[in-house]
């Protein structure tokens, strides 16, 4: 089961479960994680504490999600338009988002 870390600024999630739910829903429906199969970690920075690139707002927001190697360039782009989506219907712009797959091998879970 992948494995995701979500950072952001902090003062802008009212809901932290909305934000779980947003990246385990977008996990379930594009590379079929299991809904309950929830590994998901919020860090919420001080806002001095997190820059990002010019003309990324205050909710700019990075989702890594550490997984299994083998998945498909399409799933892989399913599951990025999926988060993308997913937090914009908490008020993140698409541009806003950026999701970072690091892939493993199974050999190196335990």
């Amino acid at each position: 089961m992948p494995s995701t870390l979500i950072s952001t600024r902090a003062g802008w999630i009212d809901s932290p479960a909305a934000v779980f739910d947003a990246v385990q829903t977008a996990l379930t429906e594009s590379i079929g994680t299991p809904a309950h199969a929830r590994h998901i970690r919020l860090v919420q920075y001080p806002p001095d504490h997190f820059t990002s690139g010019e003309g990324e707002g205050e909710r700019y927001t990075n989702v890594e999600v550490t997984l299994f190697s083998g998945r498909t360039p399409e799933l892989k782009q399913a599951l990025f338009a999926a988060v993308k989506r997913n937090l914009g219907a908490l008020g993140v712009p698409e541009q806003d988002v950026k999701v970072i797959l690091i892939e493993s091998p199974k050999e190196n879970w335990s």
